[in-house]
């Protein structure tokens, strides 16, 4: 099928020259560069030290930076083989390491492997089931909170490291983890605070006077330079990890554990939805910039396989970077092929120059997750939300404040709840029940609409007949306006005539109510005359023989022929053998 064919095979099908070749090659060469000292800082930052046994015990005898490089290879390889993507890079994010450090401080390594190898089976199934355009609508809100609390998190899991603090595991609470800083505070060490504050300031700078050179390969070069000839006591990767292996482990499954796979659902469910949202909203950054069109569906299916087989072989969850992609971009990259460079660039480094990695200062490391915190932290689309509707101000501070103060499943969770609640409160504003009998008042709606053909002031409404009007979408959050409204009728009328005109789609709650309300009608001798019914809602009546219930006489096209039909009931006229069509809109 198209939809799940990779962008790869599409790109080769359509020419790949040898000036593609080179462009990739570039592009490839100059992003696994990039992604080098952002992998091992992602996979340091993600996993705490005593999830590293839980992972050796599965015979990975590997560290966290080497569980990033694993997942920036095996993930990154696969994302490009078999994305929807022309130019996507994958890998370790950001934005994973909250709900990753804490699944694996919760449940070591073997519950995070299990939570994310259930993830890739859901993004998988999302992708099956054509869930690309909908994983779109999560609401803006949401993402901001949770991406600007995600990055107040990284802020606050560095400072040890960038202060060289002598402090045990860091707490995963966001309070007790001040604390403990508090606590420490008098150990710091000038020498890790000079290194990390150097490394910031030149990253700053470079990213305003240089944007295009990679600026965290050239700090950490730099800082693994200067910690090395002037012999700072200064923490490095291979001090606190070890070295880091020159090739990928064997692949190996976690052990799986039916009653740990059920108590993860929530966090796999989170790994999913970040997942998917990460790397489609990667992809649509991409098409922007190349003038392209990615394959959602298909981008899903490859970022579940890739999720599994970055498990197998070690690592932890990866999703599209945007930033890397963007570097991908902007070296030139338009297929691919660029990103499996990026993979193969990765394990060439990684082969050659696995021993010098061990010198890496980790205060250096600190200051590049820092710069990456700053950047995601959403601060002017932040403060743009703010002066938004109260509604979507609401949704933004409860996710970022659960982000940051509980938790990103909680988070993410309350945030589409509270968005959600919230549209629907909008919704049922939009929609309406409202009397337009003769001897209630028109709306200022209604008085604009007095020249409209269709315009009920216009039309003599016999003695005995009530008109009523339902506008917007007649879902359960305004269903009990339809009974609050009859209310205000004195006694019940010869004729009801419910006018559906502007009513586009009704749901299972509103048909109740107006079953209710035949039922009502019929009990006191009323009529219930229906007029101008929607193609949806006439659907549904159907469906449920809810017209045959009504009376397919009393479904009338128009407003017109509604107030001929009153006069023959009150006239005492047999009624019309022949019912007249319900169309799709009233059409005098």
């Amino acid at each position: 099928m198209s939809r799940y064919t990779p962008k790869l095979l599409v790109c080769l099908r359509e020419g790949y020259t040898r000036s593609h070749l080179f462009n990739d090659l570039a592009a490839g060469i100059t992003v696994g560069i990039i992604a080098l000292p952002l992998a091992m800082a992602f996979g340091i930052a993600s996993i705490p030290e005593s999830a590293v046994e839980g992972a050796r015990a599965m015979g990975h005898e590997i560290s966290p930076p080497a569980m990033g490089l694993y997942t920036a290879i095996v993930a990154g390889a696969l994302i490009s083989l078999l994305g929807g993507s022309r130019v996507q890079i994958g890998g370790p994010t950001g934005a994973f390491i909250v709900i990753v450090y804490g699944i694996a401080a919760q449940h070591g390594y073997a519950g995070l492997a299990t939570a994310t190898l259930m993830a890739g089976v859901a993004i998988i199934i999302m992708g099956l089931a054509r869930l690309g355009a909908v994983i779109k609508f999560i609401p803006y809100p949401v993402t901001t909170g949770f991406t600007s609390g995600i990055a107040i998190i990284i802020f606050s899991s560095q400072i040890k490291d960038f202060f060289g603090l002598r402090m045990g595991s860091v707490p995963a609470e966001f309070i007790d983890k001040w604390g403990a800083y508090a606590e420490a505070a008098p150990t710091w060490s000038p020498q890790a605070f000079g290194v990390a504050l150097a490394s910031l300031v030149v990253l700053a700078v470079l990213r305003k006077a240089a944007p295009r050179l990679p600026g965290a390969v050239l700090v950490v070069i730099a800082a693994s330079l200067v910690v090395w000839l002037a012999g700072l006591p200064v923490e490095t990767i291979g001090s606190r990890f070890g070295s880091i292996p020159r090739t990928l482990p064997a692949p190996s499954l976690p052990p799986l554990s039916f009653s740990l796979a059920m108590d993860l659902v929530p966090e796999a469910a989170t790994i999913a939805i970040l997942a998917a949202i990460e790397s489609l909203l990667s992809a649509v950054v991409a098409d922007g910039m190349i003038g392209g069109r990615h394959k959602a569906d298909c981008e899903l299916v490859a970022q579940g396989i890739a999720n599994i087989a970055s498990i197998i072989f070690g690592g932890i969850p990866a999703t599209g970077a945007i930033a890397r992609t963007t570097a991908n971009i902007k070296s030139g990259a338009r297929t691919p092929v660029a990103g499996i460079i990026h993979a193969v660039t990765l394990v060439g480094i990684m082969a050659l120059a696995a021993p010098l990695a061990g010198r890496i200062p980790l205060p250096a490391l600190a200051a590049v997750l820092m710069m990456v915190a700053w950047n995601m932290s959403e601060r002017e689309h932040f403060r743009a939300l703010l002066r938004a509707p109260r509604s979507d101000v609401a949704v933004l501070l409860v996710t970022f404040f659960l982000t940051v103060f509980a938790d990103l499943t909680v988070a993410v969770g309350m945030g589409m709840v509270l968005a959600s609640l919230l549209f629907m409160r909008r919704m049922a504003d939009l929609s309406d029940v409202r009397a337009i009998s003769a001897e209630f008042a028109p709306t200022p709606e209604e008085i604009g609409e007095l020249e409209e053909a269709n315009s009920l002031q216009k039309r003599e409404i016999p003695e005995g007949v009530e008109a009523f009007q339902i506008s917007g979408p007649f879902f359960f959050g305004v269903a009990h306006r339809l009974k609050d409204a009859l209310e205000r009728v004195a006694s019940p009328p010869r004729v009801f005539i419910l006018r559906l005109r502007k009513v586009p789609v009704i749901d299972a709650t509103g048909l109740h109510a107006l079953e209710e309300f035949h039922d009502r009608c019929r009990r006191h001798g009323t009529v219930l005359v229906l007029s101008g019914v929607q193609p949806e809602p006439l659907r549904v009546f159907r469906k449920v023989e809810f017209d045959v219930k009504v009376g397919r006489e009393n479904i009338a096209e128009n407003i017109d022929r509604a107030l001929e039909r009153a006069r023959e009931i009150l006239g005492g006229s047999r009624p019309s053998t022949t019912p007249s069509p319900p169309v799709a809109a009233e059409t005098r």
